[in-house]
């Protein structure tokens, strides 16, 4: 049909959405060009695309040294040679991922693979690339040649920008890529994890789906589109996407039966049959209407959770956990090779809460801390009602889950970064330093979630400099050591608090410990107010977490739980 459709299959292709307008583009200004990708301006007219494709990849800033269209001449022949490409072992870097054939014909499909392998020989340092596959295949619907493809997935594979990040290449980038974009989906989409949590044994393993739903389940018209905004804006489309999908699985399937035994195989099929309900068009228009974080802030959300990762040795894949799975009743721990470390049914006791139940409170957590075991800090069944002991057990771990009982069996739990060492009034600047997740969760008699108020409304605060000027006073009463010099330490600017300009000292009041009470939340009423006896407490509105009573508001603690998170 033109020459960029050697490996187009014509007839899998919606040539009837194909425009024989002959376009150009000629722009360069990258709001303008931000507009058109969105708009879907080189959508429908297949060798302009295939030609915005070409312009955008080769203005992408590469290594020095970057294979091109002639090593691919030079090497395919080597590695080859004269074998069936279909009988040769991919690497494992693509970790046996789905090889999309789209719209392509016996010849594209062939050449996937082989374009896959001779990347293989080129690159030695990627170790995980599980997308690979499918921008190859996608790519090579707008290539004159192989060599051609390969020249272009190079440059985006070889992007030498720090800011600009594209495709995963390492184990240790796509784990901490679904650790965030489980972050995101617990603040932007709470109602599709409701039903991730009472669905699903493990919503991690859940949301480590990310990145097959985009390269691997959605039609090749989608993936398309999508591609067209993600060179010109980068891999935050990628989690925009990803999280639009989870809102249409959630409108669509919400309050009817599961088609399969997991959620994870209900969420595959709804991507892969998605023409059925929502059209490209509204699927981006649905994620970019999602008010997402920065790409700055959202870069700081992933060093953060590679650095917890790296702490923990998880760097690379383990092969040897996959055979565990079928082996062992705890595959919740062992799938996603020990990354994903769920609360373990043969270690976890608590008098409050069921293992269920923790596991919910843990899917509500932000995933660097969910890598983390729960351990019991104190209880007052054994270490009895003193607030002083209560302080000798607790300090030094940080943060922390506190876990109450009522004499009228309601529960409620409190999830603090603060040391209880510290039992003064503690201000923005020493507390919540990156914390996206609630202060303040009701589990009985039903679920509620109370997240600090700026988080929950951004508006009421502003960040950058401007911040930092209103925050000086308060700051420098502060020990250098409260203001993390690491930036991966601050994680993202619209998460830590101590970026905010406060429109109110009550929108601060986190904790207050001393000898005779602990009181949590502020203004206008306290969130929770226990004695010294541990005894009894009480619970009200207050302006912090603009939360409802977590309980009746007087109550008698039946039993209390401090729990930290062990390595």
């Amino acid at each position: 049909m033109d020459e960029y459709g050697r490996f187009v299959d014509w007839d899998k292709m919606d040539v009837s959405a194909q425009s024989q307008d002959t376009k150009e583009l000629t722009c360069t200004d990258l709001h303008e060009l931000k507009q058109l990708a969105r708009q879907g301006y080189w959508a429908k007219n297949h060798s302009l695309r295939a030609k915005v494709y070409h312009k955008l990849i080769s203005n992408i800033p590469c290594r020095t040294v970057t294979p091109d269209a002639n090593v691919y001449r030079d090497i395919v022949v080597k590695i080859i040679g004269k074998r069936n490409s279909s009988s040769l072992p991919l690497p494992e870097f693509v970790d046996n991922s789905l090889i999309p054939t789209y719209c392509l014909n016996a010849e594209g499909i062939g050449a996937v693979r082989k374009i896959i392998l001779c990347i293989a020989n080129q690159f030695p340092d990627i170790s995980f690339c599980p997308a690979l596959p499918s921008v190859i295949a996608l790519l090579l619907h707008y290539s004159k040649d192989e060599a051609e493809c390969f020249e272009q997935v190079c440059r985006i594979l070889a992007c030498n920008d720090p800011s600009k990040r594209l495709i995963d290449q390492t184990f240790l980038a796509f784990e901490s890529s679904c650790m965030t974009f489980g972050d995101l989906v617990n603040k932007y989409c709470q109602a599709a994890h409701k039903l991730m949590v009472a669905v699903s044994e493990d919503v991690l393993e859940v949301y480590s789906d990310w990145q097959r739903w985009l390269f691997g389940e959605l039609p090749m018209a989608y993936v398309a589109r999508i591609f067209d905004v993600f060179l010109v804006e980068g891999y935050k489309v990628l989690y925009r996407v990803a999280l639009a999908l989870l809102k249409f699985f959630h409108k669509v399937r919400a309050g009817q039966p599961m088609e399969s035994d997991s959620i994870q195989q209900d969420i595959r099929a709804f991507v892969r049959d998605i023409a059925k309900s929502v059209s490209p068009e509204r699927l981006l228009e649905k994620a970019f209407a999602i008010r997402l974080f920065s790409r700055k802030e959202i870069q700081l959300l992933q060093m953060a959770n590679e650095k917890a990762l790296q702490q923990k040795g998880i760097t690379v894949k383990q092969k040897s956990n996959l055979k565990l799975v079928k082996l062992s009743v705890f595959c919740i721990v062992f799938l996603r090779q020990n990354v994903h470390l769920a609360v373990h049914a043969e270690n976890f006791k608590s008098e409050i809460v069921s293992v269920k139940e923790m596991r919910d409170i843990w899917s509500w957590i932000p995933e660097r801390f969910a890598l983390c075991q729960p351990l019991l800090l104190f209880t007052t069944l054994e270490h009895g009602c003193s607030l002083s002991r209560f302080y000798s057990h607790s300090e030094g771990h940080e943060p922390t889950l506190l876990l109450i009982k009522t004499t009228a069996k309601e529960v409620e739990t409190e999830v603090l970064e603060c040391s209880f060492l510290s039992r003064t009034l503690c201000s923005v600047h020493t507390l919540m330093s990156a914390l996206p997740f609630s202060a303040s969760l009701q589990l009985q008699p039903e679920v509620e979630r109370y997240e600090w108020v700026i988080i929950k409304h951004p508006e009421l605060a502003s960040t950058g400099s401007e911040t930092e000027n209103h925050a000086q006073p308060a700051s420098s009463t502060l020990s250098s050591s409260s203001i993390p010099s690491d930036p991966s330490d601050r994680l993202s600017p619209f998460l830590a608090a101590r970026h905010f300009n406060l429109p109110s000292k009550t929108a601060s009041m986190f904790m207050a410990g001393s000898s005779e009470c602990i009181i949590v939340g502020g203004g206008d009423g306290q969130a929770l107010y226990l004695d010294a006896d541990l005894n009894h407490g009480r619970t009200s509105h207050c302006n912090t977490f603009n939360n409802q009573p977590l309980c009746s508001e007087s109550f008698q603690i039946s039993i209390l739980e401090v729990w930290g998170f062990r390595d």
